[in-house]
């Protein structure tokens, strides 16, 4: 069941969105403001939920309120990896929450990836979960780590600048708690003493063949809640219809955050998964058509 929908991954990030295209964030508020109207009118039951920024950062949060964004979601998202990738050490987690907290006190604030991966050593991760557990849960009402598989080495990891960030580049191949031969790290069994209070984050590719494993393992930990992405880039694929389809057949039994990004080469002001759509509207039927086709308000109504 979609219980929320998340308008892009990590918009204040260039990996994820393309601030030469939009050096005022002006689009992407527009982008906000029309996705949250357009899944509102498909289901208001569906919290809407700000994409996860990384890095955490108040003053891009200002902004956007700014333009009245804020004003069209109900969740501002967070995402931390102060192990791997962010310049501030893991104990100051209550304090980046508090920091956003401080700028939307009328949202909930969710830390929708969290993450330490073993690129350095396992037993890193494993302090990590640990410490992320100790600091988040409880301290806001949603957590997903990230994430449940490794990369596998033969794909590529969703970067503007791939094997030139150096090592920054290759730790995403490694946050997962499942190797890539698909035996379980250490960290695996320490994650399943919180779940289901944890949840995951697992990106899935297009026609990813992890997906059956991903249900059976989530569901043998104890995992409730799902965060995931529909990608509006494949929704111009062959077949599209029928990958998603299963995708959130395969996922029905999961308290599901899907997040909605990524832009067609023919959508976007350039011919680039990262760039600012010509037309914000356009990304916004998208949204509303996924949640009329996956969380249709009917649907929703009969459950309650």
């Amino acid at each position: 069941m979609i219980e929320a929908a998340m308008i892009w991954n990590e918009p204040n990030n260039k990996s994820h969105w393309d601030p030469e295209l939009d050096p005022d964030w002006s689009i992407y508020a527009r982008t906000v403001v029309e996705a949250g109207k357009a899944i509102a009118a498909a289901n208001p039951s569906v919290k809407r939920v700000l994409g996860g920024i990384s890095p955490i950062d108040p003053h891009f949060i200002r902004r956007l309120d700014d333009y009245g964004a804020l004003d069209h979601v109900d969740v501002v998202a967070v995402h931390g990896f102060p192990l791997d990738w962010n310049l501030w050490p893991i104990n100051e987690w209550p304090d980046r929450i508090a920091e956003i907290e401080a700028v939307a006190p009328d949202h909930e604030i969710w830390a929708t990836e969290v993450g330490v991966g073993s690129f350095g050593a396992e037993e890193v991760q494993l302090f990590g979960i640990e410490r992320t557990a100790e600091l988040l849960l409880g301290r806001v009402p949603r957590v997903y780590w990230y994430s449940l598989f490794d990369l596998p080495r033969e794909w590529e990891a969703t970067t503007r600048h791939k094997e030139a960030e150096g090592s920054s580049y290759y730790r995403h191949f490694y946050m997962g708690l499942i190797r890539e031969d698909g035996t379980p790290k250490p960290a695996l069994e320490r994650f399943a003493r919180y779940a289901p209070e944890m949840g995951i984050m697992q990106w899935f590719h297009f026609e990813d063949h992890r997906l059956d494993d991903a249900v059976a393992w989530m569901k043998r930990l104890g995992v409730t809640r799902l965060r995931t992405g529909l990608s509006w880039w494949d929704s111009y694929r062959p077949g599209w219809e029928d990958w998603f389809d299963r995708q959130m057949d395969a996922l029905a039994d999961f308290d599901v955050t899907v997040t909605f990004c990524f832009t067609p080469d023919h959508e976007g002001i350039a011919p680039h998964h990262t760039s600012p759509p010509r037309d914000p509207m356009v990304f916004a039927d998208f949204c509303a058509r996924m949640i009329e086709r996956y969380a249709p308000a009917e649907l929703k109504a009969k459950v309650a």
